[in-house]
C-alpha cells in the first residue's frame, strides 16, 4: 500500500504514466529502480550524470538531489521537481513521473536488407574455387548418419575406431576428436540401434570434433543461429543447417543499454562498478536467449536442437559476451585481450541451446575493429576482388576498411553518438515519434517521424537532413553558425543560446518545441567531420582518390536510412557518383551467416582479420589536419564537393 513506511531497509518506488511499482533496498539509484521495474531509461553516458537523458520528475516523496542534477538541468526543471535518475538514490516511498523522452524504447531493427544469397547445397559447387573461398557448402557443425557393420572376429576394430573409420570414408577430414561424455554408454547405444547412428560433428581447427552420437537418422534436427552482436541491437537468424535455409529472424534492443548507449560507457561501467562486467555480460546472454526463446517457438522446434552459435559483434560488444575484461581497449596503446577467440562449449556462457553446442565467434582487428567490420568485408565481397572498394560502418566509432583481394586497411574515426541521437538537446535513437526525415522550404519546416507518432525527438537521419537543410536554406554558414542576418520565424533564443524550431510544443510529447540548438550543430559537424577525415586519411595512406573507389558499401542500420544526396551535401560522405554509394544492410548478421554454413567462409573471415592493417588515427598525424579541414560545411576545401551548391 502506497504510503506504508520503509522496513528492513526498503522502500518503494511507483513510476508513471506506467504505473508499476518496485521495492528496492533504500540507496538504490532511480535508473536501477526503473530497469527492475521493466522500464528502462535513456542513458548514453553510462549513468556518469553528463548526458540528461534520464531525466524524470518526482511527484511525491522525498529525495535528496545530487550535484550532477543541479548542473545538466534547467532552473524550471529544477523547481518542477527534475532529477537525474542515475545521480538520485531512494531514500523514502516515491512516485515518478517519466516523460516520454526518457523512456528507453526499441530502435528500428535491421533485419535484413542481406546482400548475399545463399544458393541451395545442391546448386553449390562441389570443388574449393580461389575467387570464391565460400562457394563451398560445409556448415560449421554438420550431421552425418552412420550404418556401421557390427563387429566380427576378423574386424574387431574398437567402436570408436568403427566409427572413426567410416567418418574417413564420408570426409575429407583424417583426424577426429570425442569427448569422454560421448564415449560414455557409446557400446550400449550402437548396439541397441542396430548400429546405426548420426553423429554431429563441429570442424575444431584441422580436426573434427565428434559433439554426440545419437541413435538413428537426426540429420534433419540440425540447427544453427546466426548472430549479429550489436551496440544498439542483437539480431539472429535461425538456420536449418542441411538445408542452408533461414527459417526466421528476430531482433530485439540490446539490453547493455541499460548501463550505457556506447561502448565507451559500457566500458567504463565494466571497470569501475562493482559486478558491472558481470550485469553486462548477463544483459547480452540474455538478449541472445530471449532470441533462441522467440525463434524456437515460432518455428515449433526445441531450442536443444540449436547445435551452434556464431557471433558477430565489435571488439567491446565480443569481450562483454565472452565476460573478457574491456578497460584496456580505451586505454593508450588501445590493447584488447584478444582478437581470436577460443571455439567456446555455450553452456560455459549459459547459452540456451544444446548442451554440448558451440559458440564460434568471428575475429576482430584491433580495439575498435571488430568482428562485425571483418564479417562486412567477407559478405560484401570486397577482399576476393581486385576492384578497390570501401566499407563504412557509420556508428559512434565509424569504422572504415579500404581494400581488394591483395590489402586491406582500415580504422576507427571517434564519431560519437551524435548519429545515434547522443549529446544533441532533443537527440534520440531511430524509434516511435523520432524525427527522420526534415525538408525545409518557402520558410516553412517539414518533417516525417518513425510510425507517423506525436514528435519525441530527433535521431540521426533527421539530424543529417537538418544540417543540410539549414544549410541549403543558408540559416547557417559554413562554420555551422547561425546566419546573423537571418530572420527566420522559428529562430528562438533561450538560455543565452540560439536555437531553431524544427516543430511547435502543440506537435510534440516532450511539453516543448523541438530544436536544435547552436550547439548541437557544432556537435554534428565535428562528427560528420570525423567520419569523413577517416575517410580520406585512409585513402591518402595508401594513395588512392575517390574517383579510384569503384563502391563505397555503407553498412548497418543506420545508413539504411541515409539520404545520400544529403549526407553527400554536409560533407559525411565523398561527393562521388551516388551509383557508386550502396547500401548493403546488416552485412555483419550477413557475415556470420556464412561463416556459419561454409568452413571455408569462416577460414577466411580469419584470413582477412589477420591481413588487415589498422591504421591508429589517434597517432596519425594527418588524420587531425584532415579532420580540421573537415569542420566546415560541407568541407573547407569546396573542390572535394563539386556536386554541393548552396
Amino acid at each position: 500500500m502506497w504510503g506504508m513506511k520503509a522496513v528492513m531497509g526498503f522502500n518503494q518506488v511507483k513510476f508513471f504514466p506506467e504505473e508499476k511499482t518496485v521495492q528496492v533496498e533504500t540507496g538504490t539509484t532511480l535508473m536501477e529502480a526503473a530497469a527492475k521495474a521493466g522500464v528502462p531509461l535513456s542513458n548514453s553516458c553510462g549513468g556518469k550524470g553528463v548526458c540528461g537523458k534520464c531525466r524524470v520528475r518526482v511527484l511525491n516523496g522525498k529525495i535528496h538531489a545530487d550535484k550532477h542534477s543541479i548542473s545538466i538541468l534547467s532552473g524550471d526543471e529544477i523547481r518542477e521537481g527534475y532529477v537525474l535518475s542515475c545521480q538520485t538514490r531512494v531514500n523514502s516511498d516515491l512516485e515518478i513521473l517519466i516523460p516520454a523522452e526518457s523512456i528507453l524504447q526499441e530502435s528500428q531493427i535491421l533485419l535484413d536488407g542481406i546482400p548475399v544469397d545463399y544458393s541451395e547445397p545442391a546448386k553449390i559447387s562441389l570443388h574449393r574455387v580461389s575467387a570464391d573461398p565460400v562457394s563451398l557448402y560445409e556448415p560449421l557443425v554438420q550431421k552425418i548418419h552412420l550404418e556401421l557393420n557390427p563387429p566380427t572376429l576378423e574386424d574387431n576394430v574398437s567402436d570408436m575406431d568403427r566409427i572413426v573409420r567410416e567418418l574417413k570414408r564420408k570426409t575429407e577430414y583424417k583426424d577426429f576428436e570425442i569427448s569422454l561424455g560421448c564415449l560414455q554408454g557409446l557400446a550400449l547405444k550402437l548396439r541397441e540401434n542396430q548400429w546405426k547412428v548420426t553423429t554431429t560433428l563441429a570442424k575444431h581447427g584441422d580436426m573434427l570434433k565428434i559433439l554426440q552420437v545419437e541413435p538413428g537418422d537426426t540429420t534433419e534436427e540440425n540447427y544453427a543461429l546466426a548472430v549479429d552482436v550489436g551496440t544498439t541491437t542483437v539480431v539472429a537468424q535461425l538456420i536449418h543447417l542441411k538445408s542452408g535455409s533461414v527459417l526466421g529472424v528476430a531482433g530485439s534492443h540490446n539490453q547493455q543499454a541499460h548501463y550505457g548507449e556506447d561502448v565507451i560507457s559500457r566500458m567504463i561501467y565494466a571497470c569501475d562498478k562493482e559486478g558491472g562486467l558481470d550485469s553486462l555480460h548477463n544483459a547480452v546472454v540474455g538478449n541472445i536467449n530471449q532470441l533462441i526463446d522467440k525463434l524456437t517457438k515460432e518455428k515449433g522446434i526445441h531450442p536443444e536442437q540449436i547445435i551452434c552459435v556464431v557471433a558477430a559483434g565489435n571488439t567491446t560488444m565480443s569481450h562483454l559476451l565472452l565476460s573478457l575484461i574491456p578497460c584496456s581497449i580505451r586505454l593508450d596503446p588501445y590493447v584488447p585481450t584478444a582478437n581470436f577467440y577460443p571455439q567456446i562449449p555455450a553452456k560455459e556462457l549459459g547459452l540456451n541451446i544444446h548442451p554440448k553446442g558451440i559458440l564460434e565467434l568471428i575475429p576482430g582487428v584491433a580495439s575498435y575493429v571488430g568482428g562485425d567490420i571483418v564479417a562486412g568485408v567477407l559478405a560484401c565481397g570486397m577482399a576476393d576482388r581486385p576492384e578497390i572498394r570501401v566499407l563504412i560502418d557509420v556508428g559512434t566509432n565509424g569504422e572504415i576498411a579500404v581494400g581488394n583481394n591483395e590489402w586491406m586497411v582500415c580504422c576507427s574515426a571517434s564519431a560519437g553518438p551524435a548519429f545515434e541521437g547522443g549529446g544533441i538537446k532533443h537527440g534520440m535513437r531511430a524509434t516511435g515519434g523520432a524525427v527522420e526525415k526534415v525538408m525545409i522550404s518557402d520558410g516553412r519546416v517539414r518533417y516525417q517521424t518513425i510510425g507517423k507518432s506525436k514528435v519525441k525527438g530527433i535521431c540521426g537521419s533527421g539530424l543529417i537532413d537538418c544540417l543540410f537543410e539549414l544549410a541549403r536554406n543558408h540559416i547557417i554558414v559554413g562554420d555551422g553558425k547561425f546566419a546573423l542576418a537571418s530572420d527566420h520565424g522559428s529562430m528562438l533564443e533561450k538560455d543565452g543560446e540560439i536555437s531553431f524550431i524544427l516543430a511547435p510544443a502543440e506537435e510534440t510529447e516532450i511539453g516543448s518545441e523541438l530544436v536544435i540548438t547552436q550547439s548541437d550543430i557544432q556537435h554534428l559537424i565535428r562528427s560528420k567531420g570525423a567520419v569523413f577525415a577517416a575517410i580520406k586519411s585512409l585513402l591518402d595512406y595508401v594513395g588512392v582518390k575517390f574517383q579510384d573507389v569503384e563502391t563505397i558499401f555503407v553498412a548497418g542500420g543506420f545508413g539504411s536510412y541515409l539520404d545520400i544526396p544529403k549526407a553527400i551535401g554536409i560533407g559525411l560522405l565523398p561527393d562521388i557518383d551516388r551509383s557508386r554509394i550502396k547500401f548493403i544492410g546488416n552485412s555483419s548478421l550477413m557475415g556470420a551467416r556464412m561463416c556459419l554454413l561454409s568452413t571455408h567462409g569462416f577460414e577466411r573471415a580469419r584470413q582477412i582479420a589477420r591481413s588487415m592493417t589498422n591504421i591508429e588515427l589517434s597517432n596519425y598525424q594527418p588524420f587531425m589536419d584532415e579532420y580540421i579541414a573537415a569542420m566546415f560545411l560541407p568541407h573547407t576545401d569546396r573542390r572535394l564537393f563539386p556536386s554541393v551548391d548552396y
